[in-house]
């Protein structure tokens, strides 16, 4: 039987324990606690609808502002994660003249999986669905006073982590939003405007 020197034995173990520290860093699983943060921009879906029975043609302009995000993973390859925003202020075109405006603040929390999870990939993609709630603020009209009720809809995403190290990864996401509110001018109903945006978001991810 052969036996190990001391010097060996021990520049043995310290790489050995210097891998599995890595390992353990790198490796996504149940108990990581992240933050992910980045521009986004909001592209609403290019069929808006119409108000007053079909005479305004509604547009609602693109928006790109700062996301930020919070999320768990409590299973390797499962995890909940709300999308977070200052409000996104979006321009209104009605048949094609810029007259309104409106803010609203969309969280948004999805359950993910992680096909990857558990392991020390450096790749994480991952994918979720949930749900979405919207609130209208700032509402703005020239020809008078605009109301967006605030609406409830599903979510879709889609995301991938590159990660760098123990705390860092590049990040990517996207999500699909189902935005749809009914509006009032003057108090009275006029139609409903379908936003229904693409986000698209590029940034950092930490985990504490």
């Amino acid at each position: 039987m052969r036996y190990l020197s001391l010097p060996t034995l021990i520049a043995t173990s310290m790489a050995a324990a210097t891998l599995a520290l890595s390992s353990h860093a790198v490796a996504y699983g149940a108990g990581d606690l992240f933050t992910r943060a980045g521009i986004a921009k909001v592209a609403p879906t290019s069929d808006n609808g119409s108000l007053a029975d079909g005479a305004l043609v509604v547009d609602v302009q693109d928006k790109t502002d700062v996301a930020f995000t919070l999320g768990y993973r409590f299973h390797d390859k499962v995890g909940v994660e709300l999308l977070a925003a200052f409000p996104f202020e979006h321009d209104i075109h009605l048949n094609d003249d810029n007259i309104a405006s409106t803010k609203h603040l969309p969280p948004t929390l999805t359950v993910q999986y992680y096909p990857l999870g558990g392991s020390q990939s450096r790749v994480q993609p991952y994918v979720g669905a949930g749900i979405n709630y919207t609130h209208f603020s700032d509402e703005t009209l020239a020809m008078g006073e605009l109301d967006l009720e605030d609406s409830w809809g599903a979510a879709g995403q889609i995301g991938i982590d590159l990660v760098v190290d123990d705390h860092w990864a590049l990040n990517a996401a996207a999500w699909y939003l189902d935005i749809d509110t009914d509006a009032s001018v003057n108090g009275v109903a006029a139609g409903s405007v379908e936003i229904d945006p693409l986000v698209v978001m590029a940034g950092l991810s930490y985990r504490f």
